[in-house]
């Protein structure tokens, strides 16, 4: 890398002389003054376009019309004339006749369905209309409208209020990583329309809703549904994958009504998966609300205290087994640990039987964060699809590409939105990679792990000698539940000898007849079906919980509505159970638990910052001969709130049916 200092350049805007590098454009040198300049097309994490003028400044001794801050650097202005910075006025009248005419511009054609547009509220065109519009418009000729385009379940189109900023075109092409929306026509037939009407393909096409800034594109699940000013706004973190997405969740009541993104440049940038944005549906249907017990085959409801009794005198003087399920927060692991190995028995969180090592935080986390994708040189996949593992992290990894970093995979060829080099799909093909190029990295996915030779896979990864190593996690709580020690030594062959099961939260497994199985969790999915006692638990959204993430950065989710009915939030049904067991927990609130959690584990009270992991490689052992499998087939239904949302199903078999589809003359 080169110690060449920055290109500085000193540059006067509206009377105050900043200091900013030459490479910026005069809308990032604004900015960074202090100065907000109004703007439609221009968008920073996505390519220049300088088409919709609204961001015109005057610059001093320059050409004597405005220029576009979004196209022009800091470099191309001349100084003055003994030498002097470059001065830009950004609010002199030139530039205020300048704006208002751009936007009387835009408004000709614009619908006034403010009332009925679901932008209403948060509409970067309402907003810049009365801070730099006038108030009247010389047009009295009628307006033109376009047709509406049908871009799937997800996005609801409303074209003529389009204003042709192409920010959808541009991040569908650029982050995306599709190619079916595009710009036609010219002048007035101008328009924005999807190649031959197809409806978009890709798992993070949500986010041009938040891109738009007018009502062309608006959610079509929340439509109609609730206006910005009506909802409670809270900050939280996602648990649809392990990437830990920041996210916001807006409530209506008891209600969540959406989930928008929140941006973070070390983890999503600004970007969230559609999954992320669209399940909130599914936390309403489906709910477990009351404790249930089950009698001669059949469940029935039951009170708190009658179900908290009976499971304490099912798990006393028993075998006992914790399983910790995937959507499972620190704390809650860090509870069911104490009371199960309180009562002589282990807990497990690996429940796909992956091989992660325990104890080992560089050989289940590693020591790259998602951060170093971007520096990246050349990339290798192992085992994983993070095309649908992690839509977000799959979106940084093409950013990378588009850069110049090589992408190199091991595994079963799949579709990505970038070329790679696939160089095999077994464990052959992965020992046949010695040596790679400085600045490479590995992520290896679970896929790779899940097998009985899934320890000797990862030995053989950590063996390349990669200077970045990242372990793709698929559930949101792993890496959190691996910190606390969730694990014992033979993993999930303890269930097999176990006496009575204490399921928190597992769902994606099927646990075999013979244990007396206790189950606590937010839905009624597979393991409320095997359960003898089922105790109702808050869903991510409904309690504070510490998650950590697939790079082993924590993070907090916060309370957002309540859980329904008599459904408890997950650490207190525990501490409660351990009362009536007699072994009664050493706190009376989360924050007395989140402090007897950072005495053992220090690392964990610090918020949003990556621990740097000792490198301890694991010892390779022999490797079978099987092909590598992919640990997420269907993206859209990976845990029991994503199954229980009825636009989840719909998009899942829409993937089907679109996976199937015959081509051409088929």
């Amino acid at each position: 890398m080169s110690d060449a200092t920055p290109d500085l350049r000193k540059i006067i805007i509206d009377d105050r002389e900043i200091e900013v590098s030459g490479a910026m454009t005069l809308i990032q040198a604004c900015e960074e003054a202090g100065i907000e300049i109004p703007r439609f097309c221009y968008h920073e994490r996505l390519s220049i376009a300088g088409n919709c003028r609204m961001c015109l400044v005057e610059v001093v001794g320059g050409p004597p019309k405005p220029a576009a801050s979004c196209a022009m650097q800091v470099k191309d202005l001349r100084p003055g004339p003994e030498g002097q910075p470059p001065v830009v006025k950004t609010n002199s009248p030139m530039v205020k006749k300048a704006r208002e005419g751009v936007m009387e511009f835009l408004l000709i054609n614009h619908p006034l369905d403010c009332p009925i547009c679901d932008q209403g509220g948060e509409c970067d065109l309402q907003d810049q209309a009365m801070a730099y519009g006038v108030d009247f418009s010389r047009y009295r000729e009628s307006k033109r409208a376009s047709d509406h385009l049908d871009l799937g379940p997800l996005v609801e189109t409303h074209m003529t209020r389009c204003i042709s900023c192409t920010r959808c075109v541009r991040f569908t092409t650029e982050v995306a990583g599709i190619s079916q929306m595009g710009q036609t026509g010219r002048g007035e037939d101008s328009e924005i329309t999807s190649y031959l009407g197809e409806t978009l393909d890709s798992n993070m096409q949500g986010n041009i809703i938040d891109l738009c800034p007018v009502g062309a594109l608006v959610s079509k699940p929340y439509a109609f549904t609730a206006r910005p000013w009506e909802l409670t706004k809270t900050e939280s973190i996602d648990v649809m994958d392990a990437l830990g997405a920041n996210i916001r969740v807006d409530t209506k009541g008891r209600e969540v009504m959406r989930l928008l993104p929140r941006n973070h440049d070390g983890v999503n940038e600004e970007w969230i998966s559609d999954k992320t944005r669209f399940v909130w549906d599914g936390l309403r249907s489906q709910r477990l609300d009351t404790p249930f017990i089950r009698e001669n085959g059949k469940l029935r409801k039951a009170g708190w205290d009658e179900a908290l009794k009976a499971a304490a005198d099912a798990i006393s003087g028993k075998k006992v087994v914790g399983l910790v399920g995937d959507l499972t927060s620190t704390e809650s692991a860090f509870s069911l640990k104490k009371l199960i190995e309180g009562q002589g028995g282990v807990v497990e969180c690996r429940v796909d039987n992956s091989k992660l090592p325990a104890g080992n935080r560089s050989g289940y986390v590693g020591n790259a964060v998602i951060e170093d994708i971007d520096s990246a040189k050349m990339i290798l996949l192992i085992g994983t699809n993070p095309s649908i593992e992690s839509p977000v992290l799959n979106a940084r990894i093409r950013k990378a590409w588009l850069n110049g970093a090589k992408i190199a995979v091991v595994g079963k060829a799949i579709d990505l939105s970038y070329d790679y080099d696939h160089l095999g799909t077994d464990r052959v093909a992965l020992l046949k990679v010695s040596e790679l190029p400085d600045g490479a990295m590995i992520i290896i996915g679970q896929g790779a792990l899940i097998e009985a030779d899934g320890a000797s896979v990862l030995g053989a990864a950590m063996a390349i000698g990669a200077s970045k190593f990242l372990v793709l996690h698929t559930a949101a709580g792993r890496v959190g539940a691996m910190d606390v020690g969730a694990t014992n030594s033979e993993g999930m062959k303890v269930v097999e000898d176990a006496d009575v099961v204490y399921n928190l939260g597992a769902d994606e497994i099927d646990i075999a007849p013979g244990p007396f199985v206790i189950y606590q969790g937010s839905h009624g999915d597979r393991g409320a079906h095997r359960a003898d006692i089922i105790f109702p638990g808050a869903a991510y959204t409904e309690e504070n919980a510490l998650f950590v993430n697939t790079e082993g950065r924590p993070q907090l989710a916060m309370r957002a509505s309540f859980a329904p009915g008599e459904a408890k939030e997950n650490w207190a049904i525990l501490r409660a159970l351990s009362s009536e067991m007699n072994a009664k927990q050493g706190w009376d609130s989360l924050a007395g638990l989140r402090q007897a959690l950072i005495v053992v584990h220090p690392h964990l009270a610090e918020i949003d910052c990556v621990k740097q992991n000792e490198w301890c490689p694991v010892k390779t052992g022999k490797l079978g001969k099987a092909a590598f499998k992919n640990a997420v087939t269907d993206f859209y239904l990976t845990n029991p709130i994503a199954r229980a949302s009825q636009l989840m199903a719909q998009l899942s078999g829409n993937a089907k049916n679109r996976a199937q589809t015959p081509i051409a003359a088929e």
